[in-house]
């Protein structure tokens, strides 16, 4: 086989290959990446691809393409075992199991250095704040986590502030206080922004929470009972009673949370289900101790990966599905998230993994699969919880499927690849006629690809012109689709050229499917693409009506319609995703000290001044050049240029 299909250059590549440990890569010949695999011996590992004749099976087909070969040596298997995944999460290759995660991991930050000592510059450094936080680290704060949800976090935050009462303000807010706020007088707050508490008194509130955060609770609670001690020996009555009141307060959260033992401050429980040619891998936290829920995960492209993987010998071939599963999802998943020092999994994971995992970290990871008494009820609560998302998944994926089958028969589209039905849908959004914009999402493979969804600002239309709106954004986004076309002259499209999808969706009826007709004629493409989703009598939801801009009569499919189910949920998601950018568009024009801080000549002083002037950076954005001369400190050129700034 490999003689009849591949180059003599590439066979001679594959001979030479050192019998050494490393990481190998193929490319077909649009040069898309196909596998990514890993070998304690690439020549003896990738000579058994081209030695053997796979026949018509997945690995057959995929070394059929293969017209390039890359390879990296390494030092050690555990290296390339890194390598490797870290090109599988990057580089997406077709055929291995892929676990993709489009969200960064939450934390709670306390921000700062100067909760050792309680000595800082600004007031904010000197009374640190604890925070959501979602992003890259900044060393000059710290970062407690990560938690499988943002409710995780506000849950620990509101649990701190019950105990140790640190504030949650923002340092804008905290600096232009003249009285205490509604936190301080239900017990949530110290009041340190109008100095109810001193900076030496906070910072032992912030190494105590620090402490119950790394789950050091036995240790925090006899500091805490000695320190109440001291106090009374001393006849300070009134501080021995505040002390005594924050282990009530802390007892309490650790008899509600369950907090474990010591030996269990951090770990994470993964457990692996496969079924109905699927998988999921349930990841549940502990951190400090506290289990703070899971996150389920489902791979991509499982049945392609499990037909190609290659073995080097039988240890290899009796590896089952959920190991190789879950092996997969934990060398990728650490590569962005730190690890915990024990991981409890429910199937076996090879040790060369946790030795791996182990030399990124820096210290030893163990992974246990049989764990026995409070372990066994977290692996047990996970397998059952993976068991539950999976069923969850193949019945959504079971109805989804048959609304794609459904809108294919109401549309009379072939009935055959559905899974490659590719639908794209529009809708427009402006405030008040104002910054305009496009918002495009984009459905296939019977569910919405949240990565290939694209939003366009709107410029040189008169405000409020849907219509006109409508033409431009149809035009910047299939104006590359017509000349793809034309450059091809009728022949097959180039791998990665732009495609026209088979349905594109306007929310909106004649008036807006008449641009889009305009629109495709203009550039030559297939008006039987084009679907307007009209609002029915009296625009009630269920009784929308199909528009069609190559001139055929209307469809009303019914308001229980699977059909119709499938044009609403894609219809709604285009108008969610307009909405969001809108919002996002408006925020960054309201919130932003970050935009007065910029603006030269603007210093903490004159910040503050028009702050507490105005009531916030709305109000300061509301004012006239005029409102914001009568500040202190703000000339009339200052004033135009804060004004122009905001703007």
């Amino acid at each position: 086989m490999a003689l009849d299909v591949h180059t003599p250059e590439l066979l001679a590549q594959v001979a030479a290959l050192p019998a050494l440990p490393g990481v190998y890569r193929y490319f077909d010949a649009a040069d898309t990446l196909l596998y990514v695999g890993k070998a304690r011996n690439l020549k003896r590992r990738v000579g058994s691809y081209f030695q053997k004749d796979h026949g018509g099976t997945r690995i057959g087909h995929m070394v059929s393409k293969i017209v390039r070969l890359d390879t990296t040596v390494v030092r050690s298997e555990a290296e390339a075992l890194l390598l490797e995944n870290n090109l599988i999460k990057t580089q997406h290759p077709k055929y291995n199991i892929l676990f993709r995660d489009d969200k960064s991991y939450p934390y709670l930050k306390i921000t700062g250095l100067a909760g050792k000592d309680g000595q800082g510059g600004a007031p904010g450094q000197q009374f640190p704040r604890m925070a959501y936080y979602r992003g890259g680290v900044d060393k000059r704060h710290r970062y407690f986590g990560p938690y499988p949800s943002a409710w995780a976090v506000k849950e620990t935050i509101q649990l701190l502030q019950k105990v140790f009462r640190l504030r949650t303000c923002e340092d804008t807010v905290f600096a232009n206080r003249s009285r205490p706020c509604l936190l301080y007088q239900i017990k949530r707050c110290s009041g340190p922004c109008v100095d109810l508490i001193s900076p030496e008194a906070y910072a032992l509130d912030v190494r105590n929470a620090e402490a119950m955060l790394r789950g050091e609770t036995d240790a925090l609670l006899k500091a805490m009972e000695q320190r109440m001690l001291q106090h009374s020996d001393k006849l300070e009555f009134e501080l021995a009673a505040e002390v005594r009141n924050q282990i009530s307060a802390l007892s309490t959260v650790l008899h509600q949370q369950a907090i474990e033992t010591a030996d269990d401050r951090d770990v994470d429980i993964l457990a692996v289900k496969v079924q109905g040619g699927r998988a999921c891998v349930n990841l549940a936290m502990v951190r400090g101790g506290r289990h703070l829920g899971d996150r389920a995960y489902f791979p991509s492209q499982l049945d392609d990966a499990m037909g190609v993987y290659a073995t080097e010998d039988e240890a290899e071939q009796a590896l089952g599905v959920e190991q190789r599963v879950l092996e997969a999802f934990v060398a990728q998943h650490y590569i962005d998230v730190a690890v915990p020092p024990v991981l409890l999994v429910s199937e076996a994971v090879d040790p060369q993994l946790t030795q791996a995992l182990s030399q990124q970290a820096g210290y030893k990871v163990a992974a246990q699969h049989q764990p026995r008494g409070q372990r066994r009820i977290w692996l047990d609560m996970a397998q059952q919880n993976a068991a539950i998302q999976l069923a969850r998944l193949l019945s959504e994926e079971g109805s989804q499927q048959a609304r794609t089958r459904a809108l294919a028969e109401a549309l009379d589209l072939p009935q055959e690849g559905l899974e490659n039905l590719a639908i794209e849908c529009f809708d427009i959004s402006h405030t008040a006629g104002e910054n305009t914009q496009a918002s495009c999402v984009v459905f296939h493979h019977h569910k919405m690809q949240s990565s290939e969804y694209r939003r366009f600002n709107i410029n040189g239309i008169t405000p409020g012109d849907d219509y006109a709106a409508m033409r431009q954004v149809l035009t910047r986004r299939y104006q590359p689709v017509a000349q793809a076309l034309a450059e091809a002259g009728g022949a097959e499209l180039p791998a990665g050229a732009p495609r026209l999808p088979d349905l594109v969706l306007v929310d909106g009826g004649k008036g807006q499917v008449s641009m889009a007709r305009e629109v495709f004629t203009a550039l030559g493409l297939d008006l039987a693409r084009i679907v307007g989703v009209e609002k029915g009598e009296g625009r009630k939801v269920g009784l929308e009506e199909l528009v069609f801009a190559d001139g055929r009569p209307k469809v009303y499919l019914g308001h229980d319609s699977a059909a119709l189910m499938l044009v609403a949920q894609i219809r709604d998601e285009a108008h969610r995703f307009a909405i969001t950018g809108m919002r996002a568009a408006r925020a960054k024009v309201r919130t932003g000290g970050s935009s007065l801080e910029e603006i030269p000549g603007v210093g903490p002083k004159k910040r503050a001044r028009l702050l507490q002037r105005f009531g916030g950076v709305r109000g300061v954005q509301d004012a006239s050049v005029e409102d914001l001369m009568t500040v202190e400190g703000i000339s009339a050129t200052l004033a135009e240029d804060i004004y122009r700034a905001l703007h």
